[in-house]
Protein backbone atom coordinates (compact mmCIF):
# COMPACT_ATOMS: atom_id res chain seq x y z
CA UNK A 1 0.00 0.00 0.00
CA UNK A 2 1.43 3.64 -1.17
CA UNK A 3 1.82 5.84 1.76
CA UNK A 4 1.47 9.50 1.27
CA UNK A 5 3.82 12.22 2.21
CA UNK A 6 1.05 15.09 2.65
CA UNK A 7 1.48 16.92 5.64
CA UNK A 8 -0.97 17.71 7.88
CA UNK A 9 -1.56 20.66 10.00
CA UNK A 10 -2.08 18.11 13.00
CA UNK A 11 1.01 16.20 12.00
CA UNK A 12 2.88 19.34 11.90
CA UNK A 13 2.38 19.85 15.83
CA UNK A 14 2.85 16.92 17.08
CA UNK A 15 6.66 16.98 15.71
CA UNK A 16 9.09 16.84 18.07
CA UNK A 17 12.29 17.68 16.47
CA UNK A 18 13.99 21.37 15.78
CA UNK A 19 11.42 24.21 15.73
CA UNK A 20 11.29 26.46 12.89
CA UNK A 21 13.42 29.68 14.38
CA UNK A 22 15.90 26.45 14.95
CA UNK A 23 16.22 25.68 11.49
CA UNK A 24 15.98 28.79 9.59
CA UNK A 25 19.24 29.85 12.46
CA UNK A 26 20.80 26.31 10.96
CA UNK A 27 20.24 27.31 7.49
CA UNK A 28 21.46 30.98 7.56
CA UNK A 29 24.55 29.11 9.19
CA UNK A 30 24.81 27.08 6.13
CA UNK A 31 24.76 30.16 4.02
CA UNK A 32 27.45 31.69 6.28
CA UNK A 33 30.04 29.07 5.40
CA UNK A 34 29.36 29.26 2.13
CA UNK A 35 29.70 32.87 1.86
CA UNK A 36 32.56 32.41 3.08
CA UNK A 37 33.59 30.17 1.43
CA UNK A 38 33.16 32.18 -2.04
CA UNK A 39 34.57 35.35 -0.67
CA UNK A 40 37.69 33.83 1.15
CA UNK A 41 39.51 35.26 4.30
CA UNK A 42 39.84 38.43 3.62
CA UNK A 43 35.90 39.16 4.07
CA UNK A 44 34.49 42.13 5.52
CA UNK A 45 32.57 40.35 8.97
CA UNK A 46 32.32 43.00 11.18
CA UNK A 47 30.35 45.02 7.91
CA UNK A 48 28.23 42.06 8.01
CA UNK A 49 27.36 41.94 11.86
CA UNK A 50 26.49 45.36 11.79
CA UNK A 51 23.70 44.99 8.88
CA UNK A 52 22.20 41.83 10.95
CA UNK A 53 21.95 44.07 13.88
CA UNK A 54 20.32 47.13 12.20
CA UNK A 55 17.98 44.28 11.51
CA UNK A 56 17.05 43.77 14.82
CA UNK A 57 13.74 45.01 16.34
CA UNK A 58 13.89 47.55 19.35
CA UNK A 59 15.30 46.21 22.44
CA UNK A 60 17.45 44.02 21.15
CA UNK A 61 18.88 46.48 18.33
CA UNK A 62 19.90 48.22 20.99
CA UNK A 63 21.08 46.00 23.34
CA UNK A 64 23.62 44.75 20.39
CA UNK A 65 24.84 47.91 19.28
CA UNK A 66 26.01 48.55 22.90
CA UNK A 67 27.27 44.97 23.64
CA UNK A 68 29.06 45.24 19.95
CA UNK A 69 31.08 48.59 21.14
CA UNK A 70 31.41 46.98 24.99
CA UNK A 71 33.26 43.54 23.52
CA UNK A 72 35.43 45.93 20.42
CA UNK A 73 36.73 48.19 23.01
CA UNK A 74 37.61 45.27 26.07
CA UNK A 75 38.53 42.63 23.45
CA UNK A 76 39.85 43.95 20.10
CA UNK A 77 41.74 40.73 19.48
CA UNK A 78 38.01 39.35 18.58
CA UNK A 79 37.13 39.26 14.98
CA UNK A 80 32.90 39.89 14.96
CA UNK A 81 31.53 37.40 12.44
CA UNK A 82 28.09 36.04 12.11
CA UNK A 83 27.40 32.58 13.83
CA UNK A 84 23.82 30.97 13.56
CA UNK A 85 23.12 34.29 11.90
CA UNK A 86 23.97 35.75 15.31
CA UNK A 87 26.57 38.67 16.37
CA UNK A 88 29.20 36.59 17.35
CA UNK A 89 33.48 37.31 18.29
CA UNK A 90 36.11 35.27 17.48
CA UNK A 91 39.48 34.66 18.13
CA UNK A 92 41.57 32.58 15.45
CA UNK A 93 38.23 31.78 13.99
CA UNK A 94 36.85 30.38 17.03
CA UNK A 95 34.30 31.62 18.92
CA UNK A 96 34.48 33.22 22.47
CA UNK A 97 31.45 34.95 22.73
CA UNK A 98 27.87 35.53 21.04
CA UNK A 99 24.69 37.28 21.45
CA UNK A 100 21.29 36.06 21.01
CA UNK A 101 18.55 38.21 20.31
CA UNK A 102 15.56 37.45 22.45
CA UNK A 103 13.37 37.94 18.90
CA UNK A 104 15.31 34.78 17.17
CA UNK A 105 13.52 32.20 19.11
CA UNK A 106 10.67 34.16 20.50
CA UNK A 107 12.25 34.17 24.28
CA UNK A 108 11.87 36.71 27.14
CA UNK A 109 15.20 37.96 27.08
CA UNK A 110 18.15 38.65 24.68
CA UNK A 111 21.45 36.57 25.99
CA UNK A 112 25.25 36.95 26.28
CA UNK A 113 27.04 33.29 26.05
CA UNK A 114 30.56 32.12 26.03
CA UNK A 115 32.29 29.02 24.56
CA UNK A 116 34.29 26.76 26.18
CA UNK A 117 37.21 28.98 24.18
CA UNK A 118 36.68 31.36 26.64
CA UNK A 119 39.08 31.86 29.59
CA UNK A 120 35.89 32.47 32.41
CA UNK A 121 37.09 28.93 34.66
CA UNK A 122 35.94 29.83 37.99
CA UNK A 123 36.62 26.10 40.39
CA UNK A 124 34.15 23.75 39.11
CA UNK A 125 30.88 26.08 38.77
CA UNK A 126 30.86 29.00 36.40
CA UNK A 127 28.11 31.03 34.30
CA UNK A 128 28.47 30.42 30.18
CA UNK A 129 25.60 32.77 29.14
CA UNK A 130 24.29 35.90 30.69
CA UNK A 131 20.49 36.72 30.63
CA UNK A 132 20.12 40.54 28.79
CA UNK A 133 17.13 42.65 29.62
CA UNK A 134 18.97 46.07 29.01
CA UNK A 135 22.35 47.59 29.66
CA UNK A 136 22.90 49.84 32.75
CA UNK A 137 26.43 51.34 32.71
CA UNK A 138 27.37 48.98 35.36
CA UNK A 139 25.81 45.65 33.16
CA UNK A 140 28.96 47.21 30.33
CA UNK A 141 31.31 47.66 32.65
CA UNK A 142 30.96 44.16 34.21
CA UNK A 143 30.30 42.61 30.11
CA UNK A 144 33.84 44.49 29.45
CA UNK A 145 35.51 42.74 32.99
CA UNK A 146 34.40 39.33 31.59
CA UNK A 147 35.57 39.83 27.62
CA UNK A 148 38.52 41.05 29.09
CA UNK A 149 38.78 37.28 31.08
CA UNK A 150 37.46 35.53 28.42
CA UNK A 151 40.32 36.30 26.35
CA UNK A 152 43.12 36.33 29.05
Amino acid sequence: MPTTTKTTAANAKKYDGFTEEERDAMKERARELKSRARRGAKADTESEVLAKIAEMPEPDRVIAERLHAVIKANAPVLTPKLWYGMPAYARDGKVVCHFQPAAKFKTRYATLGFSDEANLDQGTIWPTSYALAELTVDDEARIGALVRQAVS
